[in-house]
């Protein structure tokens, strides 16, 4: 599976303009996953309900399902948080993982910069960055700057970068 991030300081911009890339992805005939990384303590899991109770009783996990989705809540019980590739295994097969956040991970990247935030340039110590939108002129030179609201072409750009065309795409002969 390819993988392709979105990263960028808190308030940037990441969710935003993934929620508006994905159908830009997906209406070019992608099968796309993705991977959310937080920082943040979170729960998809109510106290109360059954699930709740199994995983507080000690399961070391707990599936969900229904007619429409199903979830697989694994409980780290204080090992340590799994690195991308142990998580991508867990995912099913598609054309592209599209990865928020993950900083830190070698991948290729957009980051999703706003100068208004006054945060440094992370692709100033991090050479997987292959590109920046932003919403402001910046002064970099040495890496395609893509306009924050121009959806279709981060998309563009993103399928050009991994030379993701109908033969490499999942499933494809």
């Amino acid at each position: 599976m390819r993988t392709f991030g979105l990263a960028g300081w808190s308030g940037s911009g990441k969710t935003t303009l993934m929620t508006k890339v994905l159908p830009a992805l997906i209406e070019r005939g992608l099968t796309v996953s993705t991977m959310k990384h937080t920082h943040h303590q979170f729960d998809i899991d109510k106290p109360g309900k059954d699930s709740h109770n199994h995983r507080m009783a000690g399961a070391l996990e707990v599936m969900v399902t229904s007619s429409s989705r199903w979830a697989l809540m694994h409980e780290l019980r204080g090992e340590p948080e799994p690195d991308v590739n142990f998580m991508l295994s867990k995912m099913s097969p598609v054309d592209l993982v599209m990865i928020e956040g993950f900083k830190a991970y070698r991948h290729p990247k957009i980051e999703v910069h706003r100068p208004s935030l006054g945060k440094p340039l992370l692709c100033e110590n991090d050479d997987s960055v292959v590109a920046i939108a932003t919403n402001e002129p910046i002064g970099v030179t040495h890496l395609p700057i893509l306009d924050l609201d121009d959806v279709e072409a981060v998309a563009a750009f993103i399928l050009d970068y991994l030379e993701l065309d109908s033969s490499t795409r999942h499933g494809a002969a």
